[in-house]
């Protein structure tokens, strides 16, 4: 069956390579697209040609189904939910009332449950009665299925009444299901299943086994929805948990994050916007010192605003949000924000210094340096620019990031053709810096090295004029090392620096003859293993269940095991890298 599938979607087109998963009773192909492949029509071709090979499948099967396979379908919390019933009866509340209302919770995509007890009705048959009656397996199960309908049967009517007649024959009991006849092979001798089957009241065959930190529970795997933000999934989930737990309190219902991949993006924005606030206030320092003025330095830091508003108006117009990219754009152009300003600003104070009125001196200044700042934001914006029109897979992760920094830098360039000569104009003064205070004297002591350090590097400036030869081999010389460094492989090349998030997964699979017990039992030994060491904080075992992985596809395997491993914080363990962690 894989086989015809496979030779069907080899006709696709885009696709890169297949791979197949075969199950005893599920198959699974995954179709690897080339980038740049319109998926949702490649989709629709692959229903067709699964449609036009129907004919040439075993007619028993489920009609195949087709889903995306991505990041986004990865699970973004993993939860460890525990109480005081009985297993069973928190299995079925479980099923029943507390995931219907996270179900219900706007975002969220679907919820995997993982271990715990589901009660089931096993008839147990016994052979040898069953040769004796001379009945078979079939007919007690028709029986069962025939006794057990709960359905209409049609209407009564009258010439006053019309009622509907139901045929209720549901099971309530087990000795429900032991009266049911099976047969009668002899007059006046009906064969009931207590004779042929022993009826229990038992726990459906374990396929999956949920562990935290080493005690038992039901595990639950959440996705979220492909359009949805993950944080604020995140906070309305735990939201609901705690109502649950609040209306539970006898039951002693806990549930208990193992995981959640929002805590890691919450915590790279929060330290994202620290540092765009810590560019904030060191620009305005910086501006201080060599503009030399409080008005000149309000002017400048008034242009970062003034372009930030503009940046979120268009992120807000192509429904961007406040993510790593476009807040790592931001903390990277607070300084690009200011170089207009400060350029047409530093102008035209040198024509309020010469005695000319502010108007006058605003428009000379402005008019003389255009061009100039004209070039320094367009040399900005060249570079982010081409991002846009790229068709690879570093594109989507950019794109974002570089219509900020060409927004904003082409606001700042209005901002420093209008606003700021337009402040200049008003509150802007001719300088005259005296040593009357503390500060302006501190400003004076700053110049005075500045004009130190521009002495020394005007003569270094003058050797290098006249001593071209020596400085061009020089710069070869560097050349031809940040070539031999590329090429050597000194510094190695990747897409996204490996970050240490303090947590990791690890994956065991054994034999595919080993049971889920055998399974259980090793994973068992090693899970306490890892809790006894001290660096660990938590950990999550899944046994049997689906991979948090891309490519489970929510099917899991009796011989493998997922544990998810948080370490405590670096401070705790020593500042240990988790690799090295992984590695001993």
């Amino acid at each position: 069956m894989s086989r015809k599938i496979e030779d069907a979607f080899s006709n696709l087109e885009g696709v890169d390579y297949l791979v197949t998963k075969s199950f005893p009773n599920a198959s699974i192909i995954i179709a690897n697209l080339k980038y740049g492949t319109d998926l949702d029509k490649t989709m629709q071709d692959a229903q067709r040609y699964i449609d036009n090979i129907r004919k040439d499948l075993p007619q028993d099967i489920l009609s195949p189904v087709m889903s995306k396979v991505s990041p986004n379908d990865l699970p973004i919390m993993s939860i460890s939910a525990t109480s005081n019933l009985p297993a069973t009866e928190f299995y079925q509340k479980m099923k029943d009332e507390y995931l219907p209302q996270i179900q219900q919770i706007k975002g969220v995509a679907e919820l995997t449950i993982l271990g715990g007890e589901e009660r089931e009705i096993q008839v147990k048959a016994n052979r040898d009665k069953l040769k004796l009656y001379k009945i078979s397996l079939y007919q007690v199960v028709e029986a069962i299925n025939r006794s057990g309908l709960d359905l209409p049967a049609g209407k009564v009517q009258t010439d006053q009444e019309n009622n509907s007649v139901r045929l209720t024959g549901k099971f309530a009991t087990i000795d429900d299901i032991k009266n049911v006849q099976i047969a009668m092979p002899m007059l006046g001798s009906p064969v009931y299943v207590k004779d042929v089957a022993q009826v229990v009241d038992g726990i459906k065959e374990t396929t999956s086994i949920s562990r935290y930190n080493g005690k038992d529970g039901i595990g639950i795997l959440l996705k979220k929805q492909g359009d949805a933000n993950a944080v604020d999934v995140s906070k309305m989930v735990r939201a609901k948990f705690k109502s649950i737990e609040a209306q539970n309190k006898n039951s002693d219902v806990k549930f208990i994050i193992a995981d959640d991949s929002t805590d890691n993006t919450i915590a790279a924005v929060n330290s994202v916007v620290f540092d765009l606030g810590l560019a904030v206030v060191l620009v305005s320092l910086v501006m201080l010192l060599f503009l030399r003025s409080f008005r000149n330095s309000l002017i400048v830091i008034i242009a970062i605003p003034t372009s930030l508003v503009t940046a979120f108006a268009v992120m807000w117009f192509l429904g961007y949000t406040l993510n790593l990219m476009t807040l790592l754009a931001m903390s990277l152009i607070i300084g690009i924000l200011v170089d207009d300003a400060t350029v047409v600003l530093e102008n035209i104070q040198r024509h309020l210094d010469m005695g000319k009125e502010k108007r006058t001196a605003s428009m000379d200044g402005r008019m003389e340096i255009g061009f100039s700042a004209l070039s320094i934001t367009l040399v900005d914006v060249v570079v982010f620019l081409p991002i846009l029109f790229l068709q690879v897979f570093v594109a989507d992760m950019l794109k974002q990031f570089s219509v900020v920094v060409v927004t904003s830098t082409l606001t700042s360039l209005l901002v420093g053709f209008t606003l700021t000569p337009w402040l200049a104009s008003r509150i802007g003064k001719k300088e005259d810096l005296q040593p009357t205070n503390f500060f302006n004297r501190f400003l004076l002591g700053f110049e005075h090295q500045l004009e130190k350090f521009t002495n020394w590097y005007g003569k270094q400036l003058e050797w290098i004029l006249s001593h071209k030869l020596i400085f061009t081999g020089i710069v070869l010389v560097l050349f031809a090392v940040t070539l031999g460094i590329m090429k050597q492989g000194i510094i190695g090349k990747e897409l996204i620096s490996t970050g240490d998030q303090g947590k990791f997964r690890m994956a065991l699979e054994f034999d595919k003859s080993t049971s889920i017990q055998q399974n259980n039992l090793i994973a068992q030994q090693i899970e306490t293993y890892i809790i006894k060491q001290a660096d660990v904080s938590t950990v999550f075992s899944n046994i049997g269940g689906p991979s948090t992985g891309i490519g489970s596809l929510g099917v899991g395997s009796a011989n493998k095991t997922e544990f998810t491993i948080q370490l405590k914080s670096a401070k705790e363990r020593n500042k240990q890298p988790t690799e090295e962690f992984m590695k001993s």
